[in-house]
């Protein structure tokens, strides 16, 4: 299930829109098949952070995903939280493309 509207769009314009989101999902794939192999699997969430990010980018684009993704990164940490912390199904009330930090949660985990 597709949650952008350029996903549901076809022509040379929706292909022009999906490059953003393309280009960050290409590099956790590079990151997922290059560095974390090298470092190990050990995320202390679920699903791992990689996957979070691959799942906030593919849904939300590169802008919301990615601020989604940072605020994730950076609460996996040995003071930070751990569990099942799964993507939104929807983006938080009061974000906007100008207020970025609104899409992210910066504490805690997912409360369903």
């Amino acid at each position: 299930m597709k949650h952008s509207t350029c996903e549901h769009g076809s022509g040379p314009m929706a292909e022009t829109l999906r490059l953003p989101r393309r280009f960050g999902r290409a590099l956790i794939w590079l990151y997922r098949h290059t560095l974390s192999p090298l470092v190990g699997y050990n995320c202390r969430h679920l699903p791992t952070c990689s996957v979070y990010g691959d799942e906030a980018i593919e849904r939300f684009g590169l802008w919301a995903g990615g601020w989604m993704t940072l605020a994730r990164l950076l609460r996996c940490n040995p003071f930070g939280t751990s569990g099942i912390d799964n993507v939104p199904f929807t983006a938080p009330p009061g974000a906007s493309w100008y207020r970025p930090w609104r899409y992210a949660r910066w504490r805690g985990v997912n409360p369903s």
